[in-house]
């Protein structure tokens, strides 16, 4: 021990300190100091304290002065050290802010890190932290799109009602084509997924034409009635209705929901929906097209089956539609509309109110 210092440990501090190195959830800077003072307490000289703490001589020996001067409550204590860097001025902090908020110089479109700290002369990660301070990210960009149907209230009310609160005895059915679906062919086989590597795919493809899904959501079981043809005009529409039209049960009414995609209002359309009488089309509104319950089924095609897949030929693209609506045909699960229908008005109430006062 070094001279000049006399520790003594008593019992009741002893017990305090093997409590602090024996918790689990105690500080680790915390433990080691307490091991020192208990191996002090044992008698062993300073290499032993050193090799039970894992701390250097001179930690040794400031542990040991804190606690004859303090006790255990010093050992507890860290000194307040001066920052290494004073923080930035409140006016730079704030002229970053003004300046994120504003359209950079030139013909770029958005700020970036480097551009910022170029422009006010500070550190990169300064600027990182300043947005991240202030939830700011130029970097990122959110579209949107908001309707401008003048029955955008009555034909969200009447699609949402049908969701909420569907008729009984009826076949609730969200309809719409996914249409241009590529059977695209890579020039080269890719690599399989390791340890340490992700798949790889080449950047390049081979087209070998398109087709297009017809998709029919039973809303009340999840079911998908499906069909791929080449084209999506009237005529391919009707015979997908024809199709749902035999599969659906004898005695239902049908509501099918669609967009105001041109061939739903064709005249031959309207003229199949008076020979089937049970038929009901509600529309969506205008650009409204996440309120049709069919599309949710289409992002999760092309995230799950499409993007990632190699087609050589149509052919092959439909089988592989094809087999992905069996499978999701085995296990459905309902369309459950669980948005408050008079957030989403009001929500798209101050869109339109925020565009009008910018433009």
């Amino acid at each position: 021990m070094r001279a000049g210092i006399s520790v003594a440990v008593t019992p009741e501090d002893r017990r305090r300190l093997e409590a602090i190195v024996g918790d689990g959830n105690c500080p680790q800077k915390h433990a080691a100091r307490a091991r020192v003072l208990v191996a002090t307490a044992d008698g062993a000289g300073t290499v032993e304290i050193m090799r039970r703490s894992g701390l250097s001589k001179p930690a040794v020996w400031r542990w040991q002065e804190r606690y004859m001067r303090e006790g255990v409550e010093g050992l507890l204590r860290d000194k307040t050290r001066k920052p290494g860097k004073a923080p930035l001025p409140p006016a730079t902090v704030a002229k970053v802010v003004e300046l994120t908020l504003g359209e950079p110089p030139g013909e770029t479109t958005h700020w970036t890190s480097r551009a910022m700290a170029g422009a006010v002369g500070i550190g990169v990660v300064s600027v990182q932290r300043i947005w991240k301070a202030h939830s700011l990210t130029p970097h990122r960009m959110r579209t949107f799109k908001l309707s401008k149907d003048p029955r955008f209230v009555e034909k969200f009310t009447d699609v949402v009602g049908l969701y909420v609160d569907p008729p009984a005895h009826a076949v609730i059915l969200s309809m719409d084509e996914k249409s241009q679906i590529q059977a695209l062919d890579r020039t080269q086989p890719g690599l399989p997924i390791k340890k340490g590597r992700a798949g790889t795919m080449t950047h390049d493809y081979k087209r070998h034409g398109t087709t297009t899904l017809f998709a029919a959501l039973n809303i009340l079981d999840g079911s998908v009635i499906g069909r791929c043809m080449q084209r999506h005009r009237h005529q391919e529409f009707i015979r997908f209705l024809n199709q749902v039209e035999a599969e659906v049960p004898v005695g239902k009414i049908v509501h099918a929901i669609v967009d105001n995609y041109a061939t739903h209002k064709h005249p031959k359309v309207r003229a199949w929906l008076v020979r089937h009488p049970r038929w009901t089309f509600h529309f969506t509104p205008t650009s409204a097209s996440w309120l049709n319950a069919v599309e949710g089924f289409f992002s999760v095609l092309t995230r799950r089956r499409l993007k990632r897949g190699v087609f050589r030929s149509i052919v092959d693209l439909q089988a592989a539609i094809n087999r992905y609506v069996v499978e999701h045909n085995d296990d459905p699960k309902p369309f459950k509309w669980t948005a408050d229908p008079r957030r989403v008005l009001a929500a798209i109430s101050r869109g339109n109110q925020a565009l009008e006062s910018i433009h």
